[in-house]
């Protein structure tokens, strides 16, 4: 469980330390740019003392050493790897720049390019702070899993209970679980009888009706009975440790996209070195004196490594990542937002994603003379006031909302498994499943075949007097985000642990391309690979810890608010709203984001094609011929040109008529 932790603090520890190079870096630039006769010649000011050179010097070397060296030490890791990238660049850059200028302190003819070292490790630091701080997020989801674990437990000693620490549970325990408590360990009911919520552990909406025999998983909550368990699996055979290790394994497996960035980093230090040797060369051919040949070569490597190559990925980051947040959508892992372009098919978790994820009673039919729709929900609030059960919960919020005066009913009980009865206003009155109806051999009538819904019986005095039909409202915003989605030409498939009737029925009215009906929590995360095994790119959608193997598997793992904490912490991207809306949002600001990427990209790297042939002389008969200095201020430009770009990046908005 630990190693996420040292993980997390270890890129606390390198934010706090790019940030602190940064400041201090900063903080030498201000001498060095004082010190320097270009900047001097610029502003028309002059600064010189006896050392004056040598103080340019020595806080020129303290910036070099101190604040280059991340990008050293990346340069060696990159060559020792083979694979020269962004780090290479920079190194390289700031190390001839250094390296030239102070060959010129001690005796070389030529220009110093101090200035240009300090403004370039200054803004490298801070394009790797400002890129660090928007990725950070480090995987915190194991550790509130296993906060989901009650500590301590209450267990059966001869006949009386005390309370033991969970770790010395062993298989075979009796245990008490109290109303309200969290269940210590997975294991049987013995005793009892009540409703517990697994909501947080298998995304199932309904609390799930639990008496002898039945299965209880750790960690979730007991309603309002007290059951007795027998324990059967403890530390690592536990439903909870298997999800953990999922969520590990599905993390550690994803490796974020080679950056683009490095890509061009990588052809851009091998045309700078190239470049550089090349013009050197042909200067000393041309018979050109050596330290013209070389301040040549110098200005090429240094120009080359362009500032706003640097800024040109870490800035629009930065402006997505507050878009986004400000838009509800938060970014843990930057590779998957970026990859929203690249998704063909978007997987909703039914329950808490497209639906509300609790049960509102959506029809009243009445199927005798004397009752109508009120008459029967009067009666049958009355009677489910008395119980807990998330049905009866639902019809008295129906009846409340018409606001029906409701009698006290009397004689209350439970019919094992199949329902409630007592007496209202002096007629026996059962609320009833349809298995009871069968039982019973009443005939059921009534059109609730409808496959999205669950439906109990109203009997009054042995008369059917109709029926109720509850189920879990789809969200308003459901239909609408399908259309968008489909619209961009990306496929919306539901998965859900509902019936095959149920989801076909959502299926149709969403109109969506496909569904997953009767899966179990831990077999998510297999149709989320079975997908991606036909070679589509998958978004998955969820809310519920059960959901977090599948969104660490997913290509992009979306996590929608209102779920648990679980699942935001593996996925790749939260919404705080539990607004599909948002999803298509995300995914059409994903692929915004990559275009302004790529446009910055080609203009940081574009600006080199034309300042490299000129630094390096070509046009050197015409007098045309950049010195480091006016490089200095076309690498400038092109900086303020990729961070206005950046700045450029808005939300998709929507059309008129509501359609993205």
């Amino acid at each position: 469980m630990n190693n996420t932790n040292d993980n997390d603090g270890g890129h606390h520890h390198m934010l706090q330390d790019f940030r602190r190079r940064f400041l201090i870096s900063l903080a030498a630039t201000v001498p060095v740019l004082l010190l320097s006769p270009t900047i001097q010649g610029w502003l028309g000011f002059s600064i010189t003392f006896p050392g004056s050179t040598i103080a340019l010097f020595a806080v020129s070397s303290f910036i070099y050493v101190y604040g280059g060296w991340p990008f050293l030490k990346g340069l060696y890791r990159e060559l020792s790897r083979r694979q020269p990238g962004m780090m290479t660049l920079i190194a390289v850059a700031i190390s001839v720049a250094y390296f030239y200028s102070t060959a010129v302190v001690f005796g070389l003819p030529g220009k110093y390019f101090f200035w240009e070292l300090a403004t370039l490790i200054d803004v490298m630091l801070l394009g790797h702070w400002v890129e660090m701080r928007s990725v950070m997020s480090a995987s915190r989801a194991l550790e509130k899993l296993a906060q989901l674990m009650p500590d301590t437990a209450h267990r059966y000693v001869d006949g009386s209970v005390e309370e033991v620490p969970v770790q010395e549970l062993e298989e075979g325990d009796h245990l008490l679980v109290k109303p309200g408590e969290k269940i210590p360990a997975d294991g049987i009911v013995v005793e009892g009888d009540s409703y517990v919520n697994e909501a947080m552990l298998t995304g199932e909406s309904t609390p799930v009706h639990k008496q002898q025999g039945s299965e209880v998983i750790g960690g979730a909550v007991n309603g309002d009975g007290s059951l007795e368990i027998e324990v059967e699996h403890t530390g690592d055979d536990a439903y909870l440790s298997k999800v953990i290790d999922l969520v590990e394994q599905a993390q550690a497996s994803q490796s974020s996209t080679q950056r683009l960035a490095d890509r061009a980093a990588f052809w851009l230090t091998i045309i700078a070195l190239t470049a550089g040797f090349v013009t050197l060369a042909a200067w000393l051919l041309f018979g050109k004196s050596f330290v013209f040949s070389i301040e040549r070569m110098a200005t090429v490597m240094v120009i080359t490594c362009p500032h706003a190559l640097g800024l040109a990925i870490p800035l629009v980051v930065a402006v997505s990542t507050t878009l986004s947040a400000r838009n509800g959508l938060l970014i843990r892992n930057r590779t998957a937002f970026e990859n929203a372009r690249k998704l063909t098919v978007v997987v909703f978790d039914k329950t808490g994603t497209l639906t509300e994820g609790s049960f509102a009673v959506t029809a009243v039919q009445p199927l005798a003379d004397d009752f109508d729709e009120a008459e029967m929900l009067r009666i049958a609030a009355s009677l489910e006031r008395q119980s807990e059960h998330p049905i009866a919960n639902a019809v008295v919020d129906a009846a409340e909302q018409r606001s029906l005066e409701l009698p006290e009913a009397t004689e209350f009980q439970a019919i094992k498994g199949q329902g409630i009865e007592g007496e209202v206003d002096g007629h026996a009155v059962k609320i009833v499943s349809p298995g009871f109806l069968d039982e019973q051999g009443i005939e059921r009538r009534g059109d609730a075949e409808s496959g999205a819904a669950t439906v109990v019986y109203l009997l009054v005095d042995e008369t059917l007097a109709g029926l109720i039909e509850l189920s879990d409202a789809l969200r308003p915003q459901a239909q609408e985000a399908i259309h968008r989605l489909k619209k961009a030409g990306i496929e919306c498939w539901m998965l859900t642990g509902d019936t095959e009737s149920t989801a076909a029925a959502v299926a149709d009215e969403l109109d969506l391309d496909g569904y997953f009906a009767g899966v179990l929590p831990n077999e998510k995360q297999e149709k989320i690979r079975e997908l991606q095994e036909n070679g589509e790119v998958v978004a998955m959608t969820g809310d519920g810890i059960n959901d977090a193997p599948a969104l660490a598997q997913a290509d992009v793992g979306i996590a929608i608010g209102s779920g648990t904490d679980i699942a935001a912490e593996t996925a790749d991207i939260i919404l705080v709203d539990s607004d599909p809306m948002d999803v298509a949002s995300l995914i059409l600001f994903g692929e915004a984001t990559y275009g302004k990427m790529v446009q910055n990209l080609l203009w940081a790297t574009g600006y080199n094609v034309v300042a490299i042939p000129l630094a390096a002389g070509v046009l050197y008969n015409q007098g045309i011929v950049i010195s480091p200095a006016v490089g200095a201020i076309l690498m400038s430009l092109s900086t303020i040109i990729v961070a206005i770009n950046a700045r450029l990046l808005s939300m998709p908005e929507e059309e008129p008529d509501g359609h993205p």
